[in-house]
């Protein structure tokens, strides 16, 4: 089964932390210390994934008020796999993956943009972000 990487529990605190800043810096907002909590612990134990199931049911709400803040797909509408790729081209998702998109849970979604994410070989990571980097220049 797929976990949630220590970077997404990291990106929901630091979402947390802007949306309901510590009062005066001496105490954290309820979903921010339940996901510290989380967090902690992964970092003590060296894990890099935590379960969803193993989740306190405060840090699995705030993780996913967090996740649904962030984009649903990763596509781009330049679709190969309806071509015949195996991977697309587009996004870099495999055909799989593209199929069931919808059917899929958070946590493989999470998954699937961390893995091209790392990749960074699909066209949404270089010729697209190249050309907005261009656009940005003048």
């Amino acid at each position: 089964m797929t976990g949630i990487h220590i970077t997404d529990i990291e990106a929901a605190i630091n979402f947390w932390r802007t949306r309901s800043p510590s009062v005066e810096g001496a105490t954290l907002a309820p979903p921010t210390r339940a996901l510290a909590e989380v967090y902690a612990v992964m970092a003590v134990e060296r894990r890099h994934e935590v379960d969803e199931a193993a989740l306190p049911e405060a840090a699995w709400q705030a993780w996913l008020s967090w996740y649904r803040s962030t984009p649903d797909t990763p596509c781009i509408a330049i679709c190969s796999t309806s071509q015949g790729d195996e991977i697309c081209k587009g996004c870099g998702r495999t055909f799989a993956e593209v199929q069931y998109w919808t059917e899929m849970q958070p946590v493989q979604k999470r998954a699937t943009w961390r893995r091209i994410t790392q990749e960074g070989t699909s066209w949404r990571f270089n010729k697209y972000a190249e050309r907005a980097a261009e656009k940005k220049a003048f």
